[in-house]
Order: structure tokens, then C-alpha cells, then sequence
């Protein structure tokens, strides 16, 4: 039997959970604020792309992280025009992020390095030692198995939840979801609004694809995302587009993956195809049967035109 709760599995699974928190909380500002992102995918792929091509040429994955960033600014600029200055429709254009990002990055991939499928070895995020804590018996080695990354992401979670419902700017920000017409009324600049949290998801959405390949691994592989950016919109519609809950339904993932991982070499009798999809079996349990009608934001999907 499995043991669920060894350090290594805890740590495993904390590796295995942030590159779908990120995302989940860039779609969660922006369909707080009323734009429908099912493109969180291809956003993703563009991160851990422009994050291992940055530091391969570069030669530091702090530059390489802030390449990350950089192509989700413009991935997410791209879905803003499209679904706020342009208002066209929102699934379509967030479909055409995913096949662009997912198109553009394995064919790059040959006429840059001249190989197919996968990129050579660049440099990682180092790990980093907290002292005294790694010090610690047995609960000590996660002190010393994370990187600044890491803690970088854990903040992110609580300055989102905090400026989400702590703050007159995420109470803006959700009036926009929930009645634009009604917030445009009382003098918010709908349009502003929305281009920014979509600008925004795209950065979270980079930064997670960021960490699966320089903070993970140290390479970019074809399709390495593997369905993640969905599991983060499972998250979030499992949240009920509420920060904590996300939270805990992107770490569930992210144990179902370890477990999944540990189970390859100790049950060799489970086809290993079954064990890989564990973590996308659990979220479509999730949200068939412990969500209900989960209802988002009033406005989301609904595009804006002021009067």
C-alpha cells in the first residue's frame, strides 16, 4: 500500500499541484471579471517555451522566467483584443490560443535547435535551503527540496486572494463579472478592467508553464503540459471561482499525479495508460458529483459594449 502522507509523496505533490494552481488563479481574475479563458493550455505551453529558449540563449532561468512572463503578457494581450476590444466570441478565441500555442511551439522546436519533439538541456531554478527550518526532523526536507519559485507562488496565492475580496480594485474587478452594465453605471472602466485580468491570466498561465520546464525539468517538450491548463479550469470550477477551494482541488491533482507516479513502479500489473489519467479520472469525479450546480460569475462569457 501506498504511503499518502511520506514527505518525498508531500513534496512530489507540491511540484506536481503549482503548475495548476498558477493557471487556475489566472482564470480565476479572469473570469472573475467576466472573459471566459478555456485557453489556459496553449498559454501555458507558450511560458515553458519562451522560459526554456530565454535561458537557453541567455544562459540564467531568472531570465528565463521573465521570458515567461513576457509571452504571457502577449498571449494574453492577444485574447484580450480579440474578446474585448473586438468582442468576439470568447470559446472560439480562447480555442485559437490553445492550437496556436500548441502549433507554434512544436514546430519552432525543429527550426531552432534542428530536432524534433523536444529541446536540449538548459540550466533549472536552484533549489534553496531555509535555515533552521531544513533543519527540522523528517519536515525538514521540504525546506530544502523547494526553490524561490516555489515560495514565490505560494505568496501569489494569498496577494490574489487578497486583492480579489479584500481590496476596492477585486471588488471592481468582480463587479465587472457579475453585471457590466451595472458596474460601467457607477464609473468602472469595464473595459480596462477585463484587458487587464485577461493580460494577467496570461502571465499566471506562463509562469506555470514556466515551472514545468525550468523549475521541474530543465527542457521543453512537445505537449508538455499534458491537459493541465484544463485541470486547472476543473479546479476552478470546483472552487466555485473562489480562491481556497481552487487551492485544495489544484493540490488533490497534484497528489492524484504522485500517487499516480509512486503507483508506476510499485503496481506494474496496472496499465500504466490507467495510472496517467488518475489525475483527469479524479477531476471528472470532482466535478460530476461534489461540485452541484456550480454557477460562475453572472457576466462570464458575455462581451461588453458600452452604450
Amino acid at each position: 500500500m501506498i504511503d499518502l502522507f511520506t514527505i518525498s509523496m508531500v513534496i512530489s505533490a507540491l511540484h506536481l499541484a503549482l503548475p495548476i494552481l498558477m493557471p487556475m488563479l489566472g482564470g480565476l481574475i479572469c473570469e472573475r471579471s467576466g472573459v471566459m479563458n478555456i485557453g489556459l493550455e496553449g498559454m501555458m505551453l507558450v511560458g515553458a517555451f519562451s522560459a526554456v529558449l530565454v535561458t537557453y540563449y541567455a544562459g540564467n532561468p531568472w531570465i528565463g522566467i521573465t521570458g515567461a512572463l513576457a509571452s504571457g503578457i502577449l498571449s494574453g494581450g492577444l485574447l484580450a483584443v480579440l474578446t474585448v476590444t473586438l468582442r468576439g466570441d470568447q470559446v472560439v478565441a480562447s480555442a485559437a490560443i490553445n492550437l496556436i500555442g500548441a502549433g507554434l511551439t512544436a514546430a519552432l522546436i525543429p527550426v531552432i535547435w534542428g530536432i524534433d519533439g523536444l529541446t536540449p538541456s538548459v540550466s533549472k531554478i536552484p533549489t534553496v535551503r531555509v535555515p533552521i527550518l531544513a533543519d527540522l526532523p523528517d519536515v525538514g526536507r521540504i525546506f530544502s527540496s523547494l526553490t524561490l519559485v516555489d515560495y514565490i507562488c505560494f505568496a501569489l496565492v494569498f496577494a490574489v486572494w487578497w486583492v480579489l475580496f479584500r481590496t476596492d480594485t477585486g471588488l471592481r474587478l468582480r463587479a465587472c463579472g457579475e453585471s457590466a452594465e451595472s458596474a460601467d453605471a457607477a464609473g468602472i472602466a469595464v473595459v480596462r478592467t477585463r484587458f487587464v485580468a485577461v493580460v494577467m491570466s496570461g502571465v499566471f498561465a506562463g509562469l506555470g508553464g514556466a515551472y514545468l520546464s525550468i523549475v521541474t525539468l530543465d527542457m521543453f517538450q512537445a505537449s508538455m503540459t499534458q491537459g493541465r491548463g484544463f485541470l486547472a479550469l476543473a479546479a476552478l470550477v470546483f472552487g466555485k471561482w473562489r480562491v481556497w477551494p481552487g487551492v485544495f482541488a489544484c493540490l488533490a491533482f497534484g497528489f492524484a499525479d504522485a500517487i499516480a507516479l509512486r503507483a508506476q513502479i510499485l503496481w506494474r500489473d496496472i496499465p500504466h495508460e490507467l495510472l496517467i489519467a488518475l489525475p483527469y479520472i479524479l477531476a471528472l469525479l470532482a466535478l460530476a458529483t461534489f461540485v452541484g450546480r456550480a454557477a460562475g460569475p453572472a457576466a462570464v462569457g458575455k462581451p461588453f459594449e458600452r452604450a
